[in-house]
């Protein structure tokens, strides 16, 4: 499903994934500059992570992306596994490596988010489909 309303909000879901291996939200964005991410603090202070594509900070896109998790969530039953992604197109990636986790949320290329949707899950045909039609009335289009 694509571009799904958050009810009582002007924002949207860019992309639904219903899978084998769970739901993914996906929120898709064309940003240039490489992807990383960036931990400060520690022992002394509190560990933040924050997420930099090339000098800019981004780390409200991993903010959003963890609240539209939720509200999917919110419609589901517990058992379903909820996966948040953020897929950077265009961005600079490494040749080897350069995807990360964040929160819960994992940053990452379309190349990259492919194999992680095709793959086996514990999810059934029959489930899959009423999982995309309870998605669907619950969010409905942009």
């Amino acid at each position: 499903m694509h571009d799904r309303r958050i009810p009582s909000s002007r924002a949207n879901i860019d992309h639904l994934a219903v899978t084998p291996s769970g739901v993914f939200v996906i929120d898709a964005k064309k940003y240039r500059g490489r992807p990383r991410l960036k931990v400060e603090g520690g022992l002394l202070r509190p560990r933040v992570e924050k997420l930099l594509v090339g000098s800019r900070n981004c780390t409200s896109l991993v903010d959003g992306v963890v609240r539209q998790v939720a509200i999917v969530r919110d419609q589901l039953d517990d058992s379903v596994p909820v996966h948040g992604v953020l897929c950077f197109i265009e961005a600079d990636w490494p040749l080897i490596g350069g995807s990360f986790v964040t929160r819960g949320v994992e940053a990452l290329w379309p190349k990259k988010l492919y194999p992680k949707l095709g793959s086996d899950g514990p999810l059934d045909a029959d489930t899959i489909a009423t999982l995309y039609r309870t998605l669907g009335g619950a969010l409905k289009p942009a």
